[in-house]
C-alpha cells in the first residue's frame, strides 16, 4: 500500500513563509510527477505546483515567484517552500503523486495525501 503524508502546515501571519513536506511510502518502483494542490473552504481543488522526475516545473500563475516546489528522488518526498503568504492562500494542501508500483504487477497508480492546513491570517 502507497502513502503520501504531508506536514509542515499550520497558521502564518501575511507575509511570513511555510514549508511543506510530503513522503511517500511503500512498495514503490519510481515515482514520476508529483504536485500540490490546494482547496480553500468553497472552492474546488486547484493545482499549485507540480514537478516531474526530471525537475521540470509548473506553477500556478498566483504562486510564480512566491512558491518553489522541489524534490528529493532519494527520500521519496516533494517540498513546497512558500513564502510572501496571503490570506487567500489559506487552504488545505494535498500532495499528489504519479507513481509505479510493482505489485501485484506493474502498473501507474494515482495517490494523494491527507492534506494539511495552511492559515494565513490578516
Amino acid at each position: 500500500q502507497v502513502q503520501l503524508v504531508e506536514s509542515g502546515g499550520g497558521l502564518v501571519q501575511a507575509g511570513g513563509s511555510l514549508r511543506l513536506s510530503c513522503a511517500a511510502s511503500g512498495s514503490i518502483s519510481s515515482i514520476n510527477t508529483m504536485g500540490w494542490y490546494r482547496q480553500a473552504p468553497g472552492k474546488q481543488r486547484e493545482l499549485v505546483a507540480t514537478i516531474t522526475r526530471n525537475n521540470s516545473t509548473n506553477y500556478a500563475d498566483s504562486v510564480k515567484g512566491r512558491f518553489t516546489i522541489s524534490r528529493d528522488n532519494a527520500k521519496k518526498t516533494v517540498y513546497l517552500q512558500m513564502n510572501s503568504l496571503k490570506p487567500e492562500n489559506t487552504a488545505v494542501y494535498y500532495c499528489n503523486a504519479q507513481v509505479v508500483v510493482p505489485t501485484p504487477y506493474y502498473r501507474n497508480l494515482e495517490v494523494w495525501g491527507r492534506g494539511t492546513l495552511v492559515t494565513v491570517s490578516s
